[in-house]
């Protein structure tokens, strides 16, 4: 089985499998997280969605619990199909249903479909369509469509097969459409046979039809063409404004605005206006991130970044990557070097290839190998590595003979140990792997547990849950074991501040928990 890492768990959308056909009651410890023994009780299963979302399954009832675990809402349901906080959509043999994580129903499980977004449900049954307003707690019927989606932007756009509709907050819910677009959360592109428009969250035009083209660029931004005038456009919330307009050509290349003036390359423009107006231009390229080599007449290429010049034109150089750290990764008669502001060369120009200086130290490739260089050039670690990282707080990831270790600025081993793989996961902790099994280092360099397990998360400070076979425990950061690997699962639930740990013997309690804690100190 692969490691599933999950570092931090997102509440606000979550993707769920849970039933209620489980057939043997569990126990449950529950711990706080000092890991103390607070009590004990008993379902077929408990699943945290979040904070304030509990689930838990009991004679093949789903319900919902509170935070002392007491089931207070029956889900009418089987499994939850999708929590996307605070709805839970849950699923019956008769179809979708939703309730809110407090408890109220929206949606009784007969639909076949459900879409969430933020404060609205809109819910499917074969072709008709209703909408629920959260903030009015209203469900409103829509009608029958061929479909229908609730857009980034709040409406709903509907299809049948004379055209498109917009519900339910437009005052013309009747209007038929070409065609409606959706871009972001605040607007949408429309087309009717008058040309393109743009309309707000409110179902307002904020630019009329009247366009010929308009193609949607980043943020609020759009380009547009009406007639022979080019025009860059800003969205508000009640207003579009025209940022830039000329009756030169302004094309859109390859994700590049570029103005031509009787056609003759000019201008490089971002989203609202110029970014470059210079006469000589021969041609421009996207470099990445916002960034552009731009080449003159007189063999000079600069780096055009969204403030302006970041290297200024220079001669002999065939290529200028975005830099870090005042160094710029360049390209002269094929091979790469750095060089800085003015375009002078700091490291010279003698590798395959090269990425940016990170912590003062840059890889480079040489006969296919990589290595390190710091900035001045000088070689750190050879080129004698299949894959290298950039540093983190002074280490990095190589792998050598397809083996992989941890390497510190001076070139030298963390540690005298290989593995099949390392990767780097939040917090800067590193996580190891031999033969399909895993282990844990810290930030700093120390190995915490060797690959031993079939699963390993770092849950909380000095909490890692591990997995031998089917059974869980916990260790901490030295690498002790603070829950013995003895469970079937262990989940952290983060809204009580507690530990709940399944078991499979029946709840029978009978010495106080109290004697129990004292027990586990012992056996600890």
């Amino acid at each position: 089985m692969k490691l599933k890492i999950y570092w931090t768990v997102p509440l606000y959308l979550i993707f769920v499998t849970i039933t209620a056909e489980t057939v043997k009651s569990q126990t449950y410890e529950v711990f706080d997280q000092n890991l103390k023994l607070k009590s004990r009780i008993e379902f077929d299963q408990i699943s945290i969605l979040g904070e304030s979302v509990r689930i838990s399954t009991s004679n093949n009832q789903l319900k919902l619990l509170s935070k002392e675990y007491k089931p207070f809402v029956d889900l009418k349901a089987i499994s939850v199909y999708k929590y996307e906080q605070p709805w839970i959509v849950v699923e019956s043999p008769n179809g979708k249903g939703a309730f809110h994580e407090y408890g109220e129903e929206i949606f009784a499980t007969e639909y076949d479909e459900i879409q969430i977004l933020y404060t609205r449900l809109l819910a499917r049954k074969g072709n008709e369509f209703w909408i629920y307003y959260h903030s009015s707690r209203k469900t409103e019927y829509l009608g029958v469509f061929l479909e229908a989606k609730l857009a980034m932007n709040g409406q709903v756009i509907a299809k049948n097969p004379e055209g498109y509709y917009l519900l339910p907050i437009s005052e013309t819910p009747d209007k038929q459409y070409e065609h409606l677009q959706e871009v972001n959360e605040s607007f949408l592109i429309s087309k009717e046979s008058t040309g393109y428009g743009l309309i707000n969250r409110d179902g307002d035009y904020i630019l009329d039809p009247i366009i010929d083209h308009m193609v949607y660029l980043e943020g609020d931004y759009f380009y547009a063409f009406d007639g022979k005038q080019y025009m860059l456009v800003r969205c508000l919330e009640e207003r579009a404004d025209i940022k830039y307009t000329s009756y030169h050509k302004i094309t859109l290349e390859d994700g590049m605005l570029l103005e031509y003036i009787h056609g003759k390359l000019r201008r490089v423009m971002d989203n609202d206006g110029i970014l470059l107006d210079q006469v000589g231009m021969e041609k421009v390229s996207d470099v990445g991130s916002k960034h552009y080599n731009v080449w003159l007449r007189d063999n000079k290429v600069g780096l055009l970044g969204p403030n302006g010049w970041e290297v200024s034109p220079i001669s002999e150089v065939d290529l200028i990557l975005q830099g870090s750290e005042s160094l710029y990764p360049a390209k002269k008669s094929g091979a790469f070097g750095f060089i800085d502001k003015s375009g002078n060369w700091v490291v010279e120009n003698r590798f395959e290839e090269v990425r940016k200086f990170k912590e003062g130290i840059a890889a480079f490739m040489l006969n296919g190998n990589w290595g390190y260089i710091d900035n001045k050039g000088t070689i750190i670690l050879e080129a004698e590595y299949e894959h290298v990282s950039d540093f983190n707080k002074g280490k990095a990831i190589v792998k050598r003979e397809g083996r992989y270790l941890l390497v510190g600025k001076d070139g030298l081993p963390i540690l005298e140990k290989t593995f099949d793989r390392i990767s780097l996961a939040a917090d800067s902790y590193f996580i190891t792997e031999n033969d399909e099994k895993f282990g844990l280092i810290s930030p700093e360099g120390k190995e915490i547990v060797e690959p031993k397990f079939e699963e390993l998360r770092r849950e909380d400070l000095n909490k890692i849950l591990v997995r031998l076979g089917d059974k869980y425990g916990i260790l901490d950061e030295n690498g002790d074991y603070i829950l013995p690997v003895y469970y079937k699962s262990i989940v952290f639930d983060v809204g009580t501040n507690q530990i709940l740990a399944e078991d499979d013997y029946q709840f029978a309690p009978l010495e106080p928990i109290e004697n129990i804690n004292n027990k586990k100190k012992k056996g600890t």
